[in-house]
């Protein structure tokens, strides 16, 4: 299936779920010539300056935070990016700028700059690189946008200054439309626009090959991560708007810019890739989801902390988001799972009544019971679609489980049935055994193949396909005794 096809498929499952839940609780690619950073960088020296716009910035750094998992902390991981960062700072044309750079706990791939010098950059974007050089190019590209001034243009000051005071009062204040925006990386302060993002591109790959990268990584990057997006929205993901290329423009043009840039250094194959010292870095690095997220394990979602898990049937994909879990089928059926809080007084059948189901059919409201749980059921039906709900009560929770299908499917009860007949509490020893997904960097051996090798790799589907991706591989492409790859297990 086409990941186009596939998009749409989730697109119409998540139109379907908001219908149900009436009260839900939870372009131009030319480059200026002549490009070259500002003489008087924002950096985050200039805070105590008197800088407000800067000041907002570091403000921002808890909310961050807060989007993106919070800050992953790995000693030899932070090392091996504090050496690509002193190693471009030492090239930098404003030697003197400071840059605060966090790791964050996301699965998702991205980089992004703050003005004030602060940038970030996920263990997602690191567990996908394949060399240092391909780090650099990222590091680089975002203290391009603090050193040209991107953050903070002069003629815009005043401007900006609004649009970030409202930001912060807007979004930040906890309501739930700024809660759906800022999950969504609807930031305004760490977005650019096009012809930034391109200028961003040409200081950064001018400044990694300066420092001895190979300048060409920037687009073999560039390449890997779109390939990577592509392979995720196939097989399902955390929220892809949080992604590198949701915020920066991809697109082959983009790519051949880079490459020409590059050009200006020599043939491929100069500078240094650093592979060792990136692996080195990243062995031993969580990969996917953490356990306060909870855990998809091919079709089924376990949660370590909540103690649940549930299948979903054969064609189904989960989507393991900040919101809710929810999972698209064939025939455009979908499923979401969510906790809400409900009074331990107040009896499902009630709850089910209380108006937060658009169309419901009361006749159809009977109690059940799910894997020795409490629960209740009924049907409801809103703009062509057909719903079939259920609640579960287990451990002082309420879990709901809703599939919904167009009224023309057949398919809506034995999907229903199926996913809540799975639904089920974990055993202590279950909970205990559940371990996060980490990269392992395994040296091969005699006979093995890119096949044999991603055998090896656990909790993960289209196992060959993501083995390649995350090594870089292209498809006909092997591997040799004494190559260094990268695999997945919670091992």
């Amino acid at each position: 299936m086409a990941p186009s096809q596939v998009r749409a498929r989730g697109a119409i499952a998540a139109t379907a779920l908001s219908v149900l839940l009436s009260s839900c609780q939870l372009i131009d690619t030319s480059m200026t010539s002549d490009l070259k950073p500002s003489s008087n960088p924002v950096t985050v020296d200039t805070v105590g300056r008197n800088d407000k716009f800067a000041e907002i910035a570091r403000q921002q750094h808890p909310r961050i935070l807060a989007t993106y998992g919070g800050e992953y902390s790995d000693p030899k991981l932070e090392r091996m990016v504090a050496k690509v960062v002193g190693n471009l700072t030492g090239v930098s044309d404003n030697p003197n700028q400071t840059y605060r750079i966090t790791i964050l706990n996301s699965p998702n791939v991205n980089a992004f700059a703050l003005p004030g010098g602060y940038l970030y950059i996920t263990r997602g974007l690191l567990a996908l690189a394949n060399d240092s050089a391909e780090i650099a190019a990222v590091i680089a590209h975002e203290m391009g946008h603090v050193t040209a001034n991107h953050g903070v243009q002069r003629q815009q000051r005043e401007a900006d200054e609004v649009l970030a005071a409202r930001v912060v009062s807007d979004v930040l204040e906890g309501d739930a439309a700024a809660k759906a925006a800022l999950l969504r990386g609807k930031l305004s302060l760490a977005q650019f626009s096009r012809n930034q993002e391109l200028e961003a591109d040409a200081i950064g790959i001018r400044a990694s090959g300066r420092a001895g990268y190979d300048p060409f990584a920037a687009a073999r990057f560039l390449q890997s991560m779109a390939s990577y997006a592509d392979f995720r929205s196939v097989s399902g993901a955390t929220d892809a708007s949080l992604d590198f290329l949701a915020s920066h423009p991809a697109a082959p043009q983009r790519i051949e810019l880079a490459l020409g840039h590059a050009r200006a250094f020599g043939a491929p194959g100069v500078g240094t890739r650093d592979r060792d010292w990136l692996l080195a870095g990243i062995d031993g690095m969580m990969f996917g989801d953490t356990p306060q997220e909870g855990f998809v394990r091919g079709r089924t979602f376990l949660h370590p902390g909540l103690g649940v898990t549930f299948t979903v049937p054969e064609g189904f994909i989960i989507d393991n988001s900040a919101a809710a879990v929810t999972a698209a089928g064939p025939g455009d059926v979908a499923v979401r799972f969510d906790g809400v809080k409900v009074a331990q007084s107040m009896p499902l059948e009630e709850y089910l009544r209380s108006g937060w189901i658009a169309g419901l059919d009361p006749s159809s409201i009977a109690g059940a019971t799910i894997a020795g749980n409490e629960a209740a059921t009924a049907k409801a039906r809103a703009d062509g679609w057909q719903f079939d709900i259920t609640v579960v009560r287990a451990s002082g929770q309420v879990y709901r489980l809703l599939t919904a299908a167009p009224l023309t499917s057949t398919a809506l009860e034995s999907v229903a049935k199926s996913v809540s007949g799975s639904f089920r509490v974990l055993s202590a020893s279950e909970r205990a055994a559940l371990k996060p997904l980490r990269i392992r960097v395994r040296t091969v051996r005699s006979g093995e193949t890119v096949q044999s090798l991603a055998n090896l790799m656990q909790g993960v589907d289209r196992k060959v396909e993501l083995f390649r991706l995350i090594n870089a591989l292209p498809a006909g492409a092997t591997v040799s005794a004494g190559d260094k790859v990268k695999i997945i297990t919670d091992q």
